[in-house]
C-alpha cells in the first residue's frame, strides 16, 4: 500500500527541512539559505546549502540533494516508508493503519516478538555483567583494555555459568517455549529441555543498521569450546547480510568502510577513535555482505589477521567487493598479528599511517601470487604470470586492466624479463583458451561519455528548470515558448511536465514534486535540476543567456523530432516544419527576449 499523495504532502511540510537537518548538521544561515558541512562526503569548506523557500537541501561537492524525505532516507538509510513513518512521528501525524493479510500480519507480529525478545535478552545480559557473578566478564572486558563508555556503546554483556538464567527470565516475562525456541537463543534436548545457548560467556549483541538487536556473538570465559559462539540464522537474523558494527560505523563521516575479522577488532578500532570500522559475523564476506557496504561507501579497506587465514581471506574478499562495485585496498599489519595488538603496541597514530599505505588490492593478490610459486625457475614465472593474467582478465574495463598490465610490469617486469606486450598476448591467450565466456574479454565497448550528460544541450535544460523554480519572471516568458516536450532529456521533460502542472494550478513547489521520486538516486538527480547556475551579474547579461539557452532548448528539440520523425507521418512533418518556422522567428526576435530575474 502506498500512502496517498495528500498524506506524503502533509507530512513533509509539517517537518521544516530547516529544523530536521538541523538535528544532524550545524547550519549557519547565510542570506536565504543555510550551510554547513555535508554529511555525505568529507570537506573542510562549508558547500551543503538547506534552502528554506524550497524546503530543499544540495550540496556542490558531492551533489547531494533532495527533499526532507530524501535526507532522511540518505542519512538513516530508510526506505520511503520508513521516512515517511518517521517522519510523521516526529510531526505527529497518525498515518491510516495498513490492512495486511492475515499471514502477513502474523509475520509482521512475529518478527516484532523476536526483537523484542532480543532486545530483553540484550538488555539481561548487560545488567549480568555489572553483579558479582559477572565479574569475570567485567574483568575480561577491561583487561582487554575497554572503558565502560564503550562496553555501554556496544551494550556487551555476560552470561553466567548456570545454563538456565535466560530461559528462567524470560519465562517470566511470559514468553512460550516455541517463540524462546524460534529465537535462537536456547538450544533444546529431551534430557535437559530448554536451555540456554549462551553461558558463562561475554556477549556481544550484533545489531543491524537501524541499532535493532538481531542476534548474539559470545566468547568463551577460559578454555572452553567453541572460543566464539553465534546466534543461528532466524527470521530476523541472517549472517550473510549484516555486518557487525555497522550500525555505528554507517555515520563516520570518512569516506570509506573498513573491514576486519571479530568482535573486538571493531570494538577497539571504534574506541581508538576509528569508527568506520566493521566486521563479518563468524563467517566468509559474502555477495550479501558486500551489497550492505555498497550502500554505504564506495571503498572498503580490508584488515584481515596478517596471518596465513587472514591473507586467504582477503584474496577471497577482494574479487566479491569488486564485483559489487567496490574498490579495496589491503592494509598490513606486520608485526602485529590484529588491529587490536597493533593500536595498543604502537598507537593510534601509527595506525593511522598504516591505513593510509594501504595497498591497492589487485597488487595485493599479484604480491601474494609471487609468494606461491618457485620464480627462480622458469616454469615458476611462466604460471606466476599465468595468475596475472587471470586476475587481470576479472577487469571488464580495457583502460583499467591496461593500466594495471603497466603497473605489474613496472615492478616485475626488469627483474623476471618480461614486457606489456608479453603479458597482454598473455590475456589475450588465456581469455580465448577455455575460459568462460562470460569471463573472457569483453570488446571494449562505448559507454555513454559522461561529458555527453554535461554537454550544453542538457546544461541549458538545467539551467531553465532552475530558473523556471526560483524565478517567476523566467517561468512566465518560458511558458510562452517552451512545453514540456522540448526538454529532450527523459527526466527533465517528465519535471517539466510536473512544473508546468503546478504553475497552472498557481503555486510552483519543488519539494512537493520530489514527493513524487520515491528513489533517493532519482531524487538527488531531480534535486540537481534545480540547483543549476553560471554567473550573471546584470539584466543584460540575463537576458542574454534566458535567450541562449531557450533557443538551445528549441534547437535540441527540432533535432529530435527529426530524428525520431516517421516519414509515413505527414501530419508529423507539418509540425516539424512549423517548428522550424517558429524557431527562425525566434532567432530573429532574440533581441526582444527581456526577462525578469526577480527571486521569488
Amino acid at each position: 500500500m502506498r500512502y496517498s499523495d495528500d498524506i506524503i504532502e502533509d507530512v513533509r511540510m509539517k517537518n521544516d527541512i530547516v529544523d530536521v537537518i538541523s538535528q544532524y548538521v550545524k547550519l549557519t544561515r547565510k542570506g536565504n539559505s543555510y550551510y554547513g558541512l555535508c554529511p555525505f562526503h568529507n570537506e573542510k569548506s562549508p558547500s551543503f546549502s538547506v534552502t528554506p523557500s524550497k524546503q530543499m537541501y544540495y550540496c556542490f561537492g558531492c551533489g547531494a540533494g533532495g527533499n526532507v524525505y530524501t535526507f532522511i532516507m540518505e542519512y538513516e538509510n530508510y526506505s520511503f516508508g520508513e521516512a515517511l513513518s518517521y517522519l510523521a512521528s516526529r510531526a505527529g501525524v497518525e498515518l491510516p493503519k495498513i490492512e495486511y493479510s492475515r499471514e502477513a500480519k502474523e509475520k509482521s507480529e512475529r518478527r516484532a516478538a523476536l526483537l523484542q525478545i532480543n532486545k530483553t535478552a540484550a538488555q539481561f545480559y548487560y545488567a549480568q555483567l555489572r553483579r558479582e557473578n559477572g565479574r569475570p566478564g567485567w574483568d575480561y572486558l577491561t583487561g582487554r583494555g575497554l572503558s565502560e563508555e564503550t562496553i555501554r556503546k556496544f551494550g556487551l554483556g555476560y552470561s553466567d555459568q548456570y545454563s538456565n538464567s535466560l530461559y528462567r527470565y524470560l519465562k517470566s516475562k511470559n514468553y512460550s517455549d516455541e517463540l524462546l525456541r524460534e529465537s535462537g537463543l536456547f538450544n533444546v534436548d529431551e534430557r535437559r529441555g530448554m536451555y540456554d545457548k549462551f553461558w558463562n560467556r561475554v556477549i556481544f549483541p550484533i545489531m543491524d543498521v537501524n541499532s535493532r538487536v538481531v542476534g548474539f556473538g559470545g566468547r568463551v570465559m577460559g578454555d572452553g569450546k567453541p572460543k566464539y559462539l553465534n546466534s543461528p540464522e532466524t527470521q530476523i537474523f541472517d549472517k550473510s547480510r549484516n555486518l557487525y558494527g555497522l550500525h555505528a560505523a554507517r555515520s563516520s563521516r570518512k569516506n570509506y568502510l573498513i573491514l576486519c575479522e571479530g568482535y573486538m577488532d571493531v570494538i577497539s578500532m571504534h574506541q581508538a577513535g576509528f569508527t568506520n570500522a566493521v566486521a563479518s559475523l563468524g563467517t566468509s564476506l559474502t555477495s550479501g555482505h558486500a551489497s550492505l557496504l555498497k550502500r554505504y561507501t564506495n571503498e572498503v579497506l580490508l584488515l584481515y589477521d596478517s596471518d596465513d587465514a587472514g591473507v586467504r581471506a582477503a584474496v577471497r574478499a577482494i574479487p566479491i567487493l569488486r564485483d559489487a562495485g567496490l574498490t579495496s585496498r589491503v592494509v598490513n599489519l606486520k608485526p602485529c598479528k590484529d588491529p587490536d595488538e597493533f593500536i595498543k603496541s604502537l598507537g593510534a597514530e601509527a595506525f593511522e599511517e598504516r591505513l593510509a599505505q594501504a595497498e591497492d588490492s589487485l597488487m595485493f593478490r599479484v604480491s601474494i601470487a609471487e609468494g606461491e610459486f618457485s620464480m627462480e625457475d622458469p616454469q615458476g614465472r611462466n604460471r606466476f604470470f599465468d595468475r596475472c593474467a587471470s586476475i587481470l582478465l576479472e577487469m571488464k574495463d580495457e583502460l583499467e586492466r591496461n593500466l594495471y598490465i603497466d603497473a605489474i610490469v613496472k615492478k616485475y617486469g626488469r627483474q623476471y624479463g618480461i614486457g606489456q606486450e608479453d603479458l597482454k598476448k598473455r590475456v589475450n591467450t588465456l581469455a580465448m583458451s577455455g575460459m568462460p565466456a562470460q569471463d573472457r574479454v569483453q570488446p571494449r565497448t562505448e559507454k555513454p561519455a559522461k561529458k555527453a550528460r554535461e554537454s550544453a544541450g542538457v546544461k541549458a535544460q538545467k539551467l531553465m528548470l532552475t530558473w523556471m523554480v526560483n524565478y517567476p519572471g523566467v517561468f512566465d516568458a518560458a511558458e510562452r515558448y517552451l512545453r514540456p516536450e522540448d526538454f529532450v532529456e527523459p527526466l527533465y521533460r517528465t519535471v517539466a511536465g510536473m512544473l508546468f502542472e503546478q504553475k497552472a494550478g498557481g503555486q510552483v513547489n519543488p519539494a512537493k514534486l520530489l514527493n513524487a521520486f520515491t528513489d533517493s538516486e532519482e531524487q538527488k538527480e531531480v534535486a540537481s535540476l534545480f540547483n543549476a547556475s553560471i554567473p550573471l551579474e546584470t539584466s543584460q547579461e540575463q537576458s542574454r543567456a534566458f535567450a541562449d539557452t531557450l533557443l538551445r532548448i528549441k534547437e535540441d528539440s527540432l533535432s529530435e523530432r527529426n530524428r525520431t520523425w516517421d516519414p509515413a507521418d505527414m501530419a508529423a512533418l507539418e509540425g516539424i516544419v512549423q517548428a522550424k518556422k517558429e524557431l527562425e522567428e525566434l532567432k530573429r526576435q532574440r533581441q526582444q527576449l527581456q526577462v525578469s530575474f526577480e527571486q521569488i
